[in-house]
């Protein structure tokens, strides 16, 4: 499958242990993980910013990633097609990717009502998805 995990998803790996770096994890070794430089930069400042690590750390971490997932530029999607305009990017990436998911916690997201081929669910939706296979 092809799977876009959100920033915060993906930050949540990195700070602590649990569902999310688990899911990255799977990610990484059984599926192909979209990223997007926005999605990178975001991942980064937050790391910096929020989680305080120091920016080689961050950099690591990126460079991680864009070196085991599928680079991708977002397509233009419709200002209307989500609440929150900082969020389209990853509406875009999901169709330019053609991501069969997009797994965030964010409900703007979520409650978007969005009409792609791609499955918007929730760190744990997705991680039952997978295990039921």
């Amino acid at each position: 499958m092809r799977v876009i995990l959100d920033a915060n998803v993906l930050i949540a790996a990195v700070a602590s242990r649990g569902l999310c770096e688990s899911l990255l994890e799977l990610c990484l070794e059984e599926h192909g993980l979209i990223v997007s430089e926005e999605l990178l930069g975001e991942v980064h400042r937050n790391l910096v910013k929020r989680i305080r690590l120091p920016e080689a750390v961050a950099s690591d971490f990126c460079r991680l990633l864009r070196n085991n997932a599928l680079m991708t530029t977002p397509a233009v999607v419709s200002p209307g097609a989500c609440r929150d305009p900082k969020d389209l990017y990853l509406l875009g990436l999901s169709e330019s990717a053609n991501a069969d998911f997009l797994v965030t916690g964010d409900k703007d997201l979520i409650e978007s009502g969005w009409r792609g081929p791609t499955k918007i669910v929730t760190p744990r939706q997705f991680w039952e998805n997978c295990r039921q296979k």
